[in-house]
């Protein structure tokens, strides 16, 4: 049974835009005892507003979902409600997507490949281990494997312009105008890239160039 020290049952928000699987989570945690789901939310923007009002201890948050991006997320997350401890749970089985959610602040990463037992242990962990730097990791060798892959065919000097103004949250209609090309252009740019990295999406390509040191990360960017 996950408790907090004190005994009462852990009070979580759960926040995943995919109705079913939430439902899924908020059935496996009410049926496991000493848990209560106390709200649930679709996207980033809800999850922040909600764990505002409702102070959770945990807050079980989905890496992409429509709206606010997951960076802008977790540090709202830690002001709206700072002893919240923040369990990532997403389908990227990747590094080092995992080591910028903890650098921002996540307690936990866990990809929905764990099992319920993973999940569990990880929610009553990251209340009872409260020590600084305290962090849960769950990604496969598969997941470490392909930040060396990543960099078998490297991106062309415009398609890292491309990619790098992505990883900065630009819009296609804005990275365009930014490098005065068409935004049908930055499409394309965007069509290879995703088939040079073998990724699926934007964050999957940007995670992908930055383990292959083909892009600065978002952080180290903004620090120049």
């Amino acid at each position: 049974m996950a408790t907090t020290p004190e005994g009462r049952p852990l009070r979580l928000l759960i926040a995943d835009d995919h109705t079913l699987f939430r439902e899924g989570i908020v059935e496996i945690l009410t049926a496991a005892g000493g848990l209560e789901v106390v709200g649930t939310a679709g996207d980033g923007e809800e999850a922040c507003r909600k764990a505002a009002e409702l102070r959770p201890d945990i807050v079980v948050l989905d890496v992409e979902m429509p709206g606010q991006e997951v960076r802008e997320t977790l540090p709202r997350l830690a002001h709206a409600c700072p002893k919240s401890r923040v369990v990532v749970l997403t389908m990227h089985d990747d590094v080092v997507l995992a080591r910028e959610m903890l650098a921002l602040g996540a307690s936990a990463y866990l990809v929905k490949g764990s099992t319920r037992h993973e999940l569990l242990s990880a929610l009553h962990s990251v209340v009872v281990d409260r020590e600084p730097g305290h962090v849960i990791l769950s990604v496969t060798q598969r997941g470490f494997d392909r930040v060396s892959q990543a960099s078998a065919d490297a991106l062309s000097a415009r398609e890292r312009e491309v990619l790098g103004l992505t990883a900065e949250a630009l819009s296609n209609a804005q990275i365009a105008r930014r490098l005065s090309i068409a935004e049908g252009t930055v499409k394309r740019h965007l069509r290879n890239i995703y088939r040079k990295l073998g990724a699926v999406s934007r964050l999957d390509a940007v995670n992908k160039a930055v383990a292959a040191s083909l892009i600065p990360a978002p952080h180290q960017r903004d620090a120049r």
